[in-house]
């Protein structure tokens, strides 16, 4: 029993997204500390030890080939960034020139692609750490010793990881998908609570929570693909990836199945108020989103998963509650019992998709299992992405001019006032200045406050343990700390490397003597990374609000043709349709996200973000009758004698685009439009003799149609333009 008990503690530290992250780290540093304490080289172990973090900084996810390439490619950059460095330090008016071009220029890599963003960040922080080794030394031999040994901590950590990713390839797949149904159990129990049967429930604040979930379940699934792309690459995957692939393209159903809308809330609780059936839809929700986060931990712990008889009979409760009130024929209740009744399919289908991630392996496999790849595939492609990028109004070009001149001003004030440790103010304004306001100053904040809270732990332990050994153990652990909370709690990552910091410097001098000018170099550069971001060509997302929910209206319009030629040609998982809907559901986070970074502006920048959040709500409400549209392809083939329903789909996609383009040019929107009026009470106006399929496709169109109105509305607002005539 203990040992069972054991095994399944170790299987459950393992399954922890961080841990193998972590060890991979200790590993690194411990061997590091090991060989430099055993042949007394500790002056060497800080170049090592800063050599190690870079590396573990650049390291990206992918398959142990592609990290064997990315590796040679990392170890390159860091070898010219670190001789760069020592033969151009003597040379001032070089040396700034230098830092400014290629902080611009490292910056830019991030427009091919989040992994030569991650390699470019991570070079420009070994070229600082460079120039505090010269600092160190002030300039005196170790000319070809130094860069050698940051360039052999890099290569040792690099060394570990494409081993770790040889002997568990597939570690990072399980951590990306456990996190991808675990964020969808969370939407779906979200969803459930829009089910409260209440009068006068606040359905807006609901969809307003349910709205940032989505975003957070949408970077789920692209964090997700790209981790299957890696090891799928142009072959065929394997069994296991094969079992993974299945897997995702499952979640994606769910998430449509999930965000999927096909009533009025506010109707159904009035109208079914004295019924139990709104507490069943409620309930059923609930159970699939516990059953979602139970297949997060069946996939992180390598365990079978059993979907519970408990939801199979939720939903005969469900059927049950919804025939006693169809055998009642109240008249009023007829529209609303469809829409009931649409809703009882697809969380029969819902259900159906769960009990089959029982199984995965016995899944289908899609008419087309292909994965857009975003990197760029040739040099042409490389060269396009750059001059496509290479404009004021680019907000990656914005940032990498603004990076280089903050590290130019950094560089200037350190010679100005010539600091001790000066060249802590570079590797703070690196870390600080992110791409818009509200990111950097959370950062400076945390920055700050983490540096504070390092410096007086440093000094009550460098005094409790003076034993030079036990603090090169605590900076291992620091540094282990750093990794594993950097991405989720920064002050506490900052207060673990102002740590290592200060016990690494301890070894081969004065420890105590760093505290103070560590302190002054975070303050100063974090005042010169939030001048730069409130100065140089800021990004006020108040002030391209209205292009980012244009595009939200133009990615939906593009989803509602996907889906409404489905109807007409057959139901089809091609790329183009998958793309259409992850562009819709990408655009709506990606909303969400501004919004989040217009509250950490000032006053003056967020004074839309009312307005903002009222679109955020419109926004999902349109995707998830969209999602209720596209959940049902398959289901019915338009006839020519429905022509006309095909013919609607195409005018609300007009009607999406010509609102889109109005925000987007800055042009007056109508506020109220008579044909889109007529459509709307055109598709309400529902045929005896029309099945059940047809009900649904008119009324999703419908409910679509509705939506526009108060988006036109807000859109006259946002662009402050006088509403045009209809």
């Amino acid at each position: 029993m203990p040992a069972t008990s054991l095994s399944h503690s170790l299987r459950r530290l393992w399954a922890l997204d961080k841990f193998s992250y972590s060890l991979r780290v200790f590993i690194a540093l411990s061997g590091s500390l090991l060989l430099c304490w055993s042949q007394g080289w500790m002056h060497s172990l800080i170049p090592l030890f800063l050599g190690v973090i870079a590396s573990a900084l650049a390291e990206t996810d992918d398959s142990w080939q592609g990290r064997l390439g990315a590796l040679l490619v990392t170890l390159g950059c860091f070898t010219a960034a670190a001789y760069t460095v020592e033969f151009l330090f003597p040379y001032p008016w070089l040396f700034v020139s230098a830092l400014a071009v290629s902080a611009f220029a490292l910056t830019m890599l991030g427009a091919l692609g989040e992994r030569f963003a991650t390699l470019g960040s991570a070079t420009l922080i070994l070229a600082v750490y460079s120039m505090i080794g010269v600092e160190q030394r002030g300039g005196t031999a170790g000319l070809w010793l130094e860069p050698l040994l940051l360039v052999a901590g890099a290569a040792w950590y690099g060394v570990l990881s494409v081993i770790w990713n040889a002997l568990f390839s597939n570690q990072p797949v399980q951590h990306s998908l456990a996190r991808l149904f675990r964020e969808l159990g969370q939407y779906l129990k979200l969803k459930a609570a829009l089910f409260e049967p209440l009068r006068q429930l606040d359905v807006e604040e609901r969809r307003l929570a349910l709205a940032k979930q989505n975003g957070r379940v949408v970077a789920a699934l692209n964090a997700t693909k790209e981790i299957i792309l890696h090891r799928v690459g142009n072959g065929r995957p394997g069994p296991k990836v094969s079992r993974y692939l299945k897997l995702y393209f499952l979640a994606q159903d769910i998430h449509e199945r999930a965000s999927s809308s096909h009533y009025p809330y506010n109707e159904l609780a009035e109208a079914f108020f004295h019924s139990d059936v709104l507490f069943r839809c409620q309930r059923l929700l609930r159970l699939h989103g516990e059953a979602c986060q139970r297949l997060a931990q069946a996939i992180e712990l390598r365990q079978s998963f059993e979907y519970r008889e408990l939801c199979s009979q939720a939903l005969e409760d469900l059927r049950a509650s919804l025939e006693h009130l169809r055998v009642q024929s109240n008249p009023a209740w007829r529209h609303l019992l469809r829409s009931l009744n649409a809703l009882t399919g697809n969380l029969a289908t819902l259900d159906q998709l769960l009990g089959n991630a029982s199984n995965p392996d016995a899944l289908a496999e899609e008419q087309d299992s292909s994965l857009l790849d975003r990197e760029p595939q040739s040099f042409k492609d490389v060269w396009e992405r750059l001059r496509l990028q290479m404009t004021p109004t680019s907000l990656l070009f914005r940032h990498a001019l603004r990076l280089s001149i903050a590290l130019a001003a950094g560089y200037g004030v350190l010679h100005w006032i010539h600091p001790e440790q000066g060249y802590w103010i570079l590797l703070t304004t690196v870390f600080v200045c992110q791409p818009n306001y509200g990111a950097t100053r959370m950062k400076l904040v945390q920055r700050i406050s983490g540096t504070v809270i390092g410096l007086l732990l440093g000094w009550a332990l460098i005094d409790l343990f003076p034993a030079p050994l036990i603090q090169a153990l605590l900076a291992v652990v620091a540094g282990v700390v750093f990794f594993a909370t950097r991405s989720t709690r920064y002050t506490l990552a900052t207060a673990a490397i102002t740590l290592l910091v200060l016990f690494c410097f301890n070894q081969v001098g004065d420890g105590y003597g760093l505290i103070v000018p560590r302190l002054v170099d975070t303050l100063l550069g974090s005042l010169i990374a939030g001048l730069a971001v409130f100065l140089i060509l800021p990004d006020w997302q108040g002030r391209r609000l209205n292009r980012v929910v244009a595009n939200t209206l133009s990615c939906n319009s593009t989803y509602l043709r996907q889906i409404i030629q489905q109807y007409a040609q057959g139901k089809r998982d091609n790329l183009d349709y998958r793309l259409a809907r992850r562009n819709a559901h990408n655009a709506d986070a990606a909303l969400s996200t501004t919004l989040g970074n217009m509250l950490m502006e000032p006053g003056h920048f967020r004074k839309e973000a009312d307005i903002g959040f009222r679109f955020l709500v419109l926004s999902h409400t349109l995707l998830s009758y969209l999602s209720g549209l596209g959940a049902h392809r398959g289901e019915i083939l338009l006839a020519d004698e429905q022509a006309h329903l095909m013919q609607s789909a195409t005018r609300l996609a007009d009607s999406l685009d010509d609102i889109s383009r109005g925000l987007r040019d800055q042009q007056a929107v109508a506020i109220h439009s008579d044909t889109e009026e007529q459509l709307a009470c055109e598709l309400e106006r529902l045929p005896d003799d029309a099945d059940d399929a047809q009900r649904l496709v008119q009324t999703q169109l419908a409910l679509i149609c509705r939506q526009l109105g108060p988006l036109r509305t807000l859109a006259a607002h946002l662009i402050k333009g006088r509403p045009a005539a209809a």
